[in-house]
């Protein structure tokens, strides 16, 4: 039980759209809090394994649409909020989210779902207290690497699986784009 005079803790969004880069920045920001002797931990994209049994499966069993890879992201970010990051929260300790929510809205509003849609399906999650944007590197490209590495990769991999006329660089930059304007200043607009 927290006591009164407990210090609630800090949720800190780290945003990008490749898994490798979100990695590398999560664990320096991580670093620098330890070394602040700030109490901190990380929660990181798929927790809950739920995309890594996903990508388990046939090839023929790896098909959704953006739509799906919204709700998949929901469930696995209640799994962090429910397991990782609200104990964390409750002890006062900060805790750095890579991706939180401006990566998967980003991703859905350049996959043409509506801004009214991702609000509702993400309105359970509390808004962060800062919000850091990874620095994006070759951003004239679609994403590459192992689908397991990042949420962009993996949805990428099945969304190429279910259209032959995907374009991976062009939603990418849409991405990149729609994460430039809502996370600035060190918090989520």
């Amino acid at each position: 039980m927290k006591r009164k005079d407990q210090a609630q803790g800090r949720l800190i969004a780290v945003e990008g759209t490749r898994g490798t880069d979100l990695r590398k920045s999560a664990r320096a920001l991580r670093r620098r809090l330890i070394s602040r002797k700030v109490g901190v931990g990380v929660s990181w994209w798929d927790a809950s394994g739920a995309f890594f049994e996903m990508g388990l499966g046939k090839r023929k069993h790896r098909i959704a649409s953006p739509r799906t890879l919204m709700l998949l992201y929901a469930a696995d970010l209640l799994f962090r909020l429910r397991w990782e990051i609200r104990p964390a929260l409750a002890e006062g300790r900060t805790v750095i989210a890579a991706p939180y929510l401006g990566t998967a809205v980003a991703f859905g509003r350049a996959c043409g779902l509506s801004r009214d849609w991702l609000a509702s399906l993400f309105g359970f999650a509390p808004r962060p207290d800062a919000c850091h944007r990874v620095e994006e590197r070759k951003k004239a490209a679609g994403w590459k690497g192992s689908a397991q590495v990042g949420f962009g990769e993996f949805s990428s991999a099945i969304l190429g699986a279910v259209s032959p006329s995907f374009e991976p660089v062009r939603l990418r930059r849409e991405t990149i784009a729609l994460l430039e304007k809502s996370c600035r200043r060190g918090r989520v607009s």
